[in-house]
């Protein structure tokens, strides 16, 4: 009976700890996001949707803007999921590539931009809260993430390129180079 006794005890800690971690998350982080997320739809509205379809169709146009300025806009813009959305301004043949820029974007920026990847948070948190244990800034460990997380989602996009190039040359499959966005 004291097993089960201290396996209930146990179990029930588990959840008055999380409990009390969302207590506080309440009370700091989740303003910061909500405010993050009302900013940036504020900040969508007054540029216009328009004008920022045009401006993804531009930024497809080279690898630079394509890997490193659109999936950092977007995604500082419209956060995770949503910033994926851009890839309709991509041709198809560097659709997937922008995926892998973006997809990795997402998860080097929360420790800066938390409001890019909420869902998410809970990891930088984690790996926050022990830096801060060292007495150490955590601010500082996430700006060194996010740069070196933007050269890697670079590259990564990029090699993603070559290995398109490479799969539609070994299936015959040819993927458009130009951007045909219609209408919704």
């Amino acid at each position: 009976m004291k097993y089960i006794s201290e396996f209930a005890k146990g179990f029930m800690g588990l959840f008055q700890s999380g409990a009390k971690t969302f207590i506080d998350w309440m009370g700091s982080i989740v303003p910061v996001v909500l405010l993050l997320l009302v900013l940036m739809n504020s900040i969508i509205a007054f540029v216009g949707e328009e004008r920022m379809n045009k401006f993804a169709k531009f930024a497809s146009k080279n690898p630079f803007t394509r890997y490193l300025l659109l999936p950092f806009l977007s995604a500082f813009m419209l956060g995770n999921p949503m910033s994926f959305t851009m890839a309709r301004f991509l041709p198809e043949f560097y659709k997937p590539s922008y995926y892998a820029a973006q997809a990795q974007f997402c998860h080097t920026s929360n420790g800066v931009f938390p409001h890019i990847n909420p869902a998410e948070l809970f990891v930088w948190m984690g790996i926050a809260q022990g830096v801060e244990k060292l007495r150490l800034n955590s601010m500082d460990l996430a700006i060194r993430y996010m740069l070196v997380g933007i050269v890697m989602n670079f590259i990564g996009g990029w090699v993603t390129d070559f290995t398109t190039a490479y799969v539609c040359k070994t299936t015959g499959i040819q993927l458009s180079k130009t951007a045909e966005v219609t209408a919704d």
